[in-house]
């Protein structure tokens, strides 16, 4: 079976680059979200093997999300993606729980790679 994931961006065409990688590897895709409180409503809805989460967006930032769904699901595998190399947002990321980080624009074996080594 197919893991199952869920992408949150707010950017369409980086969640529809994101998309084409997993999907073209054998990744299924559950369900998109545009902003944290979206990615904690779709969480809880599909309970995807792995999230990969943008830090910053509208409405509600990836970190504060992080926390929730953490709270929610100790066990949640989150991968946080940020165009910026913002030390102190990746500190906070690990620290709330992330499993790892991947930088924008995306590599797909970058992706690829983190993604495989977070799933185990």
């Amino acid at each position: 079976m197919a893991n199952r994931i869920l992408i949150v961006d707010d950017a369409a065409f980086m969640r529809m680059m994101i998309r084409d990688i997993l999907s073209k590897n054998g990744f299924e895709v559950v369900a998109e979200a545009a902003d944290g409180a979206q990615a904690i409503e779709k969480y809880k809805e599909y309970k995807p093997d792995l999230i990969t989460m943008d830090i910053t967006m509208p409405e509600m930032d990836g970190i504060t999300a992080l926390k929730e769904i953490r709270k929610m699901d100790p066990s949640a595998k989150v991968i946080m993606c940020s165009a910026m190399g913002q030390q102190a947002m990746v500190i906070d990321a690990i620290q709330a729980g992330a499993k790892d980080f991947i930088v924008k624009p995306f590599q797909a074996d970058r992706v690829l790679e983190a993604i495989k080594k977070t799933l185990g």
